[in-house]
């Protein structure tokens, strides 16, 4: 797998993406935050913590690749469970966002930093060990690009479960 070309507009996505959550649930209260979707799934509170801790399981993933490209990443532990599991295990539906939040921004703005500074940082790869077994090589650049889709996947999600919230706040089921 090679870096995508486009590395400049994908940083930029990559940067933008903690606060355009931020919007996304300005003005929420507690109630909303815990408030079941209409055609189930998680709530806007699992989302956030969901989209933080993707992002910190995958800056292990940058650094080691920006280190060291001799190394394995493997993610099997967590592949090993569906992702429910893991929002059970790690209490996504009874914590706060706050520290997520500040989490999300510290991670980003740490590996912008170092891609930044290090160079040919974005096309630096590690090998993976896919869900599947296959061993593929995954650059720096396809896992920020991952990310950066991964949180505006989400947050078009969390505009939806809005939409719903004013839809039944307002009288139309």
């Amino acid at each position: 797998m090679k870096a995508p070309p486009d590395e400049n507009s994908i940083l930029a996505r990559f940067a933008a993406g903690p606060e355009s959550l931020a919007q996304a649930l300005a003005g929420l209260r507690d109630a909303d935050l815990d408030a079941r979707p209409a055609r189930g799934g998680w709530t806007i509170r699992q989302i956030v913590h969901h989209v933080t801790d993707g992002d910190d399981l995958w800056k292990s993933c940058i650094k080691m690749a920006l280190g060291s490209e001799q190394g394995e990443f493997a993610l099997a532990w967590y592949w090993a469970f569906p992702q429910d599991v893991w929002a059970e295990r790690w209490a996504y539906a009874g914590r706060s966002l706050d520290v997520s939040m500040d989490l999300l921004k510290a991670i980003r703005a740490h590996v912008l930093q170092l891609v930044q500074a290090i160079p040919a940082g974005w096309r630096r790869a590690v090998a993976i060990k896919t869900p599947d077994g296959q061993i593929k090589q995954l650059p720096v650049g396809a896992v920020i690009e991952m990310q950066a889709d991964h949180l505006e996947h989400h947050v078009k999600r969390i505009l939806e479960i809005r939409r719903e919230l004013e839809d039944t706040a307002d009288g139309v089921e």
